[in-house]
C-alpha cells in the first residue's frame, strides 16, 4: 500500500534511507501516534525486512494499533528492553493546521522565509512533524535547511 504519508522518505533523509540506520521520520510520526518510544538500539537490531515492514505499515488508526502490538511483540525479548509506553500525541503542533509553531516561525523566519498560516496549514501531517522534529533546540539542525528547501519549494 502506498500512502505518500505513512511511508514518505525526504529527500533531506537520504544519508541513512539506504540502509535504513536512522528511524525515518515518518515512522517518528507513526511512534508518537501510537505512543510508542522506540529507542535507536531497537531500530538498529531490527533486520531490514522488519524496517520496511515498519515504514510500509498504513496508519490509520486501526492499522496504527496493530502496529503498536507488533512493536511491543518484537521488542519483548530485546536486549534494550521491550518498548515503552509514553503519551500518544494528541492536539501537538504539528496536528494543528491552524497556527504555525513559533519555533518553526522563528527559524523560518532567520532563513528569510514566510510561513503563512495559509501555507502551514495546506501542509500535510507528516511536513508539519518533521518541521516540528527538526526545530527542536535538542536537534543538531544539520537538514532543517534542507527541509525548507523541499517541503516548502
Amino acid at each position: 500500500m502506498v500512502n505518500s504519508q505513512s511511508n514518505h522518505y525526504f529527500n533531506f533523509e537520504d544519508d541513512f534511507i539506504k540502509d535504513l540506520r536512522c528511524i525515518p521520520l515518518c515512522v517518528r510520526r507513526k511512534l508518537d501516534l501510537i505512543g510508542i518510544k522506540l529507542k535507536l538500539t531497537h531500530w538498529q537490531d531490527f533486520n531490514l525486512i522488519e524496517k520496511n515492514k515498519i515504514v510500509d505499515w498504513p496508519d490509520s488508526k486501526n492499522d496504527l494499533f496493530d502496529l503498536k502490538i507488533f512493536l511491543k511483540e518484537i521488542t519483548s525479548n530485546s536486549k534494550y528492553g521491550e518498548a515503552k509506553e509514553i503519551e500518544i500525541s494528541i492536539n501537538q503542533p504539528w496536528q494543528n493546521k491552524n497556527k504555525v509553531p513559533d519555533q518553526v516561525l522563528k527559524s523560518a523566519l532567520a532563513r528569510g522565509i514566510n510561513i503563512s498560516v495559509e501555507k502551514w496549514s495546506n501542509l500535510n501531517e507528516l511536513d508539519r512533524f518533521a518541521f516540528c522534529k527538526l526545530v527542536r533546540p535538542s536537534h543538531e539542525h544539520n537538514n532543517l535547511d534542507r527541509a525548507f528547501d523541499e517541503i516548502l519549494k
